[in-house]
């Protein structure tokens, strides 16, 4: 019996589920999170390619916030779906989120039938099937987990294959977080077996401008370091104008401090004006700092965490708490 094998016979019924739920419904609406990722939208679109490549009678869309730089790079522009699509007796399928107040869109609560996938701590228990493993390092490993269990009978084409396999090089930090596992790598090589190539994804995954450069360097030039190795940079909303930059891209230059002698920790600090907030980015090197954001109503996983600030006061005390795990 395989790694893939030993997994399947845990969430054996659960699958089974899933799947006749999908053959149920003639139209399946997917979702994600808003402000996506590369697992939010990763898992998406390797979900949407699976169900129109093996179900190409049913109404299969997919919905929710475009990223600024993401889509249009990596994935396809976000489809505009009218009222009355979701008038009809529906499925949704719920990717990568661990509460419903961060849904990507609110018709989601008006389906007939819910169904949760994540690997998310369970802080909100919600569809009427919940599948979550915090083994997993992204969403799109448990998808793909998934369509692997019913490979005798429905494929993963190279298309969902390399939508899945960017989900999971982004939530995995390209396999250096610990959330990487013996599973994860078995994944990812029956992933590269659909014939997609590596770097043709690496390529669309990380190609970035030229000015992109003007960024990084205004970070490497005003970056601090706390006494015991904690890294930071901050963006407010003046500097993020004369770059002409989203706050949603202040974090792009977070892992600059990843792999770094005396660098044990880092985060980018934003200012978001139409939130009113900061948004912050938090990395670790193997420390789990997770607790650390949700003390300051975040959360995430023990290596890669985000949590938003009121304002800069609370930054000092963020960066205390931070400093102290590493004396």
């Amino acid at each position: 019996m395989n790694i893939l094998e030993e997994r399947n016979q845990t969430y054996e019924h659960k699958y089974g589920e899933v799947l006749k739920k999908i053959k149920e419904y003639d139209r399946i609406a997917i979702f994600r999170h808003d402000h996506p990722d590369y697992d939010a939208l990763g898992s998406q679109m390797g979900f949407v390619h699976y169900l129109r490549d093996n179900f190409p009678e049913k109404s299969v869309v997919y919905v929710g916030d475009n990223h600024v730089t993401l889509t249009g790079q990596c994935f396809p522009k976000m489809e505009e779906i009218t009222d009355e699509w979701f008038a009809h007796p529906f499925l949704a399928i719920i990717l990568d989120l661990s509460n419903l107040d961060r849904i990507c869109d609110e018709r989601a609560k008006k389906a007939n039938f819910m169904i949760k996938i994540d690997h998310h701590p369970d802080v909100e228990p919600f569809g009427d099937i919940s599948i979550v493993d915090e083994s997993m390092a992204a969403a799109g490993e448990l998808v793909a987990n998934m369509f692997y269990s019913f490979s005798k009978k429905y494929k993963v084409s190279k298309e969902c294959a390399s939508y899945l396999y960017k989900a999971i090089v982004g939530d995995s930090g390209r396999f250096l977080y610990d959330s990487t596992t013996v599973h994860t790598f078995y994944i990812a090589q029956k992933l590269l077996e659909s014939g997609m190539k590596i770097s043709e994804i690496y390529a669309e995954m990380y190609n970035q401008k030229l000015e992109d450069l003007e960024v990084t360097g205004y970070v490497l030039r005003h970056y601090q370091i706390t006494p015991h190795g904690v890294a930071y940079y901050i963006l407010n909303d003046e500097t993020l104008k004369r770059f002409n930059i989203p706050a949603i891209r202040g974090k792009d230059n977070v892992n600059l401090f990843a792999h770094l002698d005396g660098i044990n920790a880092w985060l980018s600090v934003t200012e978001d004006v139409k939130k009113g907030n900061w948004r912050v980015s938090l990395r670790s090197g193997g420390v789990d700092i997770s607790h650390i954001a949700e003390k300051y109503n975040g959360g995430g996983h023990a290596q890669a965490s985000g949590l938003k600030l009121k304002n800069l006061d609370e930054l000092q005390d963020l960066l205390k708490d931070l400093d102290s795990l590493f004396k």
